[in-house]
């Protein structure tokens, strides 16, 4: 019986193996794209390392692609093959992979958290469980997960820092934004490489409506986020959006070229990414180009996914951006069609928030205002079960406030923008000024009917 790099007993026993073993654990929390390899790695030495085998289901569910199902359940099934051979907490990985392929997500965090009640200090669990609730939206389980095993956690563990990034992250998803900022810092202290704790102070950022203060952030960090896997292109994401909050158009657009979509992929983080990322500068009114086109594409080949309705929602912008209204139609009918089966959790996010928001979506696209901001204003309150974060969902709120203003809707949208204000700590950005603004202009010149589109 060996011991892995957080201390938990591990049946592995091969030397090399486990130093792969423990390298692809911190490589998951530090989002690292030496991951891979080192798992492969692992699972070629010990193919009846079952742990090991659980934990490349797992990943392959969090692509959020269909045809990556078929291996994740290959995963399972050679797992299951090693099952007896496996420690009681190895097997718990295991069922949770079980878990999720059954249509089950919450049930593996269930599980996961069974696990941290007889090993707190087991640092996988923890960001698995953390990562599974941020794919279905819950942030306050997020946060009540981590603080449960803190106490467990001596400075010196292998894993503090990357679990003091989780801590940052939840902390700043449910609105405690300077102790957010304070533990964000720590964590890329104590793990320099930490780039999910370095974008949770961006996020600090973001929320309280403080561009500067967040370029100031991540100016010169570069290299905590430099060996990611496609999570360094979320990183230079934010970064594109503290240059559009402060107006400097042709910085973002670079950063979109050189950075963002870098390398053009049609994984659905790097999707959203550059589709939330467009569509936020054409509702400042920025001619982008043919830069649709690439992304229209793509999306298109995803339409019959239904893997993930964030996936899905960012799909549909993507279509909606390209104008290919044909393909936006058959996505708005397939997670209708979808949310009517009812069948597993992925299926019940598809009906709420999915269906009104993804309706929302294709009538902005259409031009139809009025529809758009009825159907968006609708699944607002739910639209965080579609997970992601505040950020990233964000877009979706730009949008129905600005269907709210072409539609004329005014005491409406100011509701909406004064909740938006409260949820930021009572910090508005330039994003909500320049709408209260238009508001006030359009009123002062007789009420107007609407805010014309750019």
């Amino acid at each position: 019986m060996t011991e892995d790099i957080f201390g938990q007993a591990c049946s592995l026993t091969d030397a090399r193996a486990l130093a792969d073993w423990n390298a692809a654990q911190i490589g998951v929390l530090a989002h690292a794209a030496r991951t891979a390899p080192h798992l492969t790695a692992v699972i070629e030495a010990a193919p009846e390392f079952a742990l090991a085998l659980a934990i490349k289901g797992l990943s392959l569910l969090m692509l959020g692609r269909r045809e990556l199902v078929a291996s994740a359940r290959e995963a399972l099934a050679t797992a299951k093959t090693h099952y007896e051979g496996a420690l009681p907490r190895e097997r718990l990985y295991v069922d949770a992979l079980e878990a999720w392929l059954a249509g089950q997500p919450s049930r593996s965090i269930a599980l996961m958290e069974e696990v941290l009640t007889r090993h707190p200090c087991d640092t996988l669990a923890m960001k698995l469980s953390h990562g599974i609730r941020f794919i279905l939206g819950d942030a306050r389980g997020m946060r009540a997960s981590v603080e449960r095993v803190l106490p467990a956690y001596s400075t010196a563990h292998a894993g503090h820092g990357y679990l003091l990034g989780c801590h940052a992250f939840a902390l700043e998803e449910t609105g405690a934004y300077e102790r957010a900022e304070i533990t964000g810092r720590q964590a890329l202290w104590t793990a320099p490489d930490d780039a999910w704790g370095l974008h949770a102070v961006a996020h600090v950022h973001d929320m309280t409506g403080n561009a500067k203060a967040g370029l100031d952030w991540l100016t010169g960090r570069e290299a905590a986020w430099a060996e990611c896997n496609n999570f360094r292109y979320h990183v230079w994401w934010h970064k594109a959006l503290m240059h559009l909050d402060l107006g400097e158009i042709d910085e973002v657009l670079r950063l979109y070229d050189a950075e963002v979509r870098k390398d053009q992929t049609d994984d659905y983080r790097d999707i959203s990414n550059a589709t939330s990322l467009l569509m936020r500068l054409e509702l400042e009114g920025v001619a982008v180009g043919n830069r649709w086109e690439e992304l229209a594409q793509f999306c298109e080949n995803r339409t019959e996914d239904g893997s993930l309705i964030f996936a899905d929602l960012h799909y549909l912008l993507g279509l909606i951006g390209g104008d290919r209204q044909a393909a936006s139609h058959r996505l708005v009918a397939r997670i209708c069609a979808d949310g009517a089966q009812n069948s597993t959790e992925s299926a019940q996010r598809m009906a709420n928030p999915g269906a009104a928001t993804a309706k929302g979506l294709e009538a902005f696209g259409e031009g139809d205002y009025g529809s758009a901001f009825s159907y968006l204003a609708k699944s607002r309150d739910s639209l965080h079960l579609a997970g992601g974060s505040h950020a990233q969902r964000d877009v979706f709120e730009r949008m129905t406030i600005d269907a709210g203003l072409r539609s004329g809707q005014w005491a409406q949208v100011e509701a909406i923008l004064d909740d938006r204000r409260a949820k930021r700590a009572g910090q508005e950005d330039n994003y909500a000024l320049a709408r209260r603004s238009l508001i006030a202009t359009a009123r002062n010149n007789g009420g107007a009917q609407s805010v014309p589109a750019e």
